[in-house]
């Protein structure tokens, strides 16, 4: 699993100039697309190139992604046979578009076992987009549905479709908020990472600042970006502060110093497991944005 997903950039595999360019890029994520950014005539090509791109290393410590397209269509079993074979040990994982039910992953977790088997290579991981309205019925059984699963993703654009939700200026309130709360329950009841997805006006970057500022407060792990110039303003909402990572330091210090006595505590505040928890999470977002605890770890 990516320790970190602060920014997962998506880009078309049809086009070799945004995946040269995508190495450059600080995103902790690449996603390349093979499904909504790739037109029908263009999907065998785009597979291809994903697959060499990925062979082709250059990726630095970023996580290199594909989202492949369902299993239903003609090309989704092709995507997966394919890259799982052929892209190997670059690939970070496997991005499954319109989960809706857990059959969905158990149906792809029995085809990788065997395309895994026959290439020779280690499990590979997934992550599930939830983008309609039955999969945000049952996500929480989606989350514990794979044991491959690492995150689960928000589709906003496809969800909004599904909903039949329209983008009215006026709603009082935040309409997404549910569904983040939703998701973000459903993924750490499973022990899994939340992410956003993304903000689709990409000119809009005042915007996408306090979308992503509003999904990390709510404790969502990072946020989808469809375009470089998003990658910076969701890195810095997704980042914490210097003086966040040091106390994150500091309470794995005292709580590795107790040596297993349970509660303790640090400045007069009690802290324990799940006080760990949270600042071995916090110490990775800091580790992907180059901060590190004053304190050392003993």
């Amino acid at each position: 699993m990516a320790s970190s997903r602060r920014s997962c950039l998506s880009v078309p595999g049809s086009s070799d100039r945004m995946l040269a360019k995508a190495r450059e890029l600080p995103a902790d994520e690449l996603v390349i697309d093979l499904e909504d950014s790739v037109v029908p005539d263009h999907k065998e090509g785009a597979r291809a190139t994903a697959i060499a791109a990925i062979r082709d290393g250059s990726w630095g410590e970023r996580s290199v992604a594909v989202r492949v397209n369902p299993l239903a269509t003609e090309w989704g079993p092709r995507d997966i046979e394919n890259v799982v074979a052929g892209a190997g040990k670059g690939l970070g994982g496997l991005v499954v578009p319109k989960v809706e039910a857990p059959a969905d992953l158990e149906e792809l977790d029995s085809m990788l076992d065997e395309t895994e088997r026959r290439a020779g290579r280690e499990p590979v991981g997934l992550q599930a987009l939830i983008e309609t309205a039955a999969g945000l019925a049952r996500v929480a059984e989606i989350a514990r549905a794979s044991a491959r699963l690492e995150s689960l993703i928000i589709g906003f654009a496809d969800l909004a479709a599904s909903l039949g939700r329209s983008p009215v200026a006026d709603y009082p309130g935040d309409r997404w908020h549910w569904v983040r709360e939703t998701v973000l329950v459903a993924a750490r009841s499973a022990g899994l990472q939340a992410i956003d997805g993304p903000h689709l006006d990409v000119s809009d970057l005042e915007g996408l600042a306090v979308e992503a500022g509003r999904a990390r407060a709510l404790g969502l792990d990072g946020k989808w970006a469809l375009h470089p110039a998003q990658i910076e303003p969701i890195n810095a909402a997704f980042s914490p502060a210097q003086a966040e990572v040091d106390r994150a330091g500091a309470i794995l210090d005292a709580l590795a110093a107790a040596d297993g006595r349970g509660a303790v505590s640090l400045d007069g505040e009690m802290i324990d497991e799940a006080s760990r928890k949270l600042a071995a999470q916090v110490l990775a977002r800091g580790r992907a944005a180059g901060l590190a605890p004053a304190r050392s770890q003993a």
